[in-house]
């Protein structure tokens, strides 16, 4: 399987395997679409992002995988979405700085998360959604 793959599908059970205030199942989708009136369940998904070769000598490249990962849920209520953002925040802390388990080559090197949520989804269909992107480096 594609390495992308691989290693989304280990982000996943990562993700499943954290311990977490608000109960949820994350799953691995290539193509992650969703109808307005399924979300009002909790959606956490893992999708891969990018892959990025850089040259470090003649003979060896260095490999950069991103994954996103995507939080999202029809709610407009504020002590929600700030529960919401302590599951981002609580997500983050399984990856920063630290090796996949079922991928233990693949170091996560960078989480971004610009904006932290989607404004434009709260106003317009009051739908909190946060997309995390970490970046491994696959050593």
């Amino acid at each position: 399987m594609a390495t992308i793959i691989d290693i989304a599908n280990a982000v996943t059970a990562d993700v499943n395997r954290g311990s977490f205030d608000i109960e949820f199942t994350a799953v691995m989708m290539l193509l992650p679409e969703f109808e307005l009136k399924d979300m009002k369940t909790l959606k956490v998904t893992v999708v891969p992002k990018a892959v990025k070769f850089e040259n470090m000598t003649r003979d060896t490249s260095s490999r950069e995988v991103q994954i996103d990962i995507g939080v999202q849920q029809k709610t407009a209520d504020s002590e929600r979405i700030a529960a919401l953002l302590q599951l981002v925040e609580d997500i983050i802390a399984v990856f920063d700085r630290k090796r996949l388990t079922d991928y233990p080559s693949a170091l996560c090197v960078k989480v971004a998360i610009d904006p932290i949520y989607d404004p434009e989804h709260l106003r317009q269909m009051r739908q909190f959604t946060s997309v995390i992107t970490l970046t491994f480096k696959v050593l």
